[in-house]
C-alpha cells in the first residue's frame, strides 16, 4: 500500500487528481478520501446556507465555507472523527447572531451533514464577513 498509488475523477471531470498513501498520511502531493469529504460538506453546507438566507428575503452575495475531517485510529481502524466547519458570508440586512443560526440550520439540513450525523461530530464557525 505505500508504494502504490492511483488517481481519481470525480462526476462530470470537473476534478481529476492523484491519490497515495503519502498523500493520506503523510505530506505527500495530491488528495484523500478525507479531503475529498470534507470538500463536499463545504460545498453542501454552502448551498444549503444560500438556498435558506434566499427563502428568508436575505440573500447572500458571497459565501465562502471551509472543511476539514479529522482522521484518527480508534481501536484497530481508521474513522473520520470530527468535521470541523468555517463559513463566512456577505449578508446584506443580516445580523451576525441571525446568519450563525441560518449556517447551523444549513448544517443540520444539508445532506451531506445528514450522512454523517451521528457518525461525526460537527464544529461549525460562522461569521458574516466584515
Amino acid at each position: 500500500m505505500k508504494s502504490g498509488q492511483g488517481t481519481v475523477k470525480v462526476g462530470k471531470g470537473a476534478y481529476e487528481g492523484s491519490y497515495s498513501f503519502a498523500s493520506r498520511f503523510e505530506e505527500g502531493n495530491g488528495t484523500n478520501p478525507e479531503e475529498l469529504l470534507a470538500a463536499a460538506h463545504a460545498g453542501c453546507l454552502s448551498m444549503a446556507l444560500a438556498v435558506g438566507l434566499e427563502r428568508a428575503g436575505t440573500p447572500a452575495t458571497e459565501i465562502s465555507t471551509r472543511a476539514s475531517a479529522t482522521l484518527e485510529k480508534v481501536g484497530e481502524a481508521f474513522r473520520v472523527t470530527r468535521m470541523n466547519l468555517e463559513v463566512t458570508g456577505k449578508v446584506p440586512g443580516v445580523t451576525a447572531e441571525a446568519f450563525r443560526e441560518a449556517a447551523e440550520k444549513a448544517k443540520e439540513g444539508c445532506p451531506i451533514s445528514n450522512a454523517l450525523k451521528n457518525n461525526v461530530a460537527f464544529e461549525l464557525d460562522a461569521r458574516l464577513a466584515g
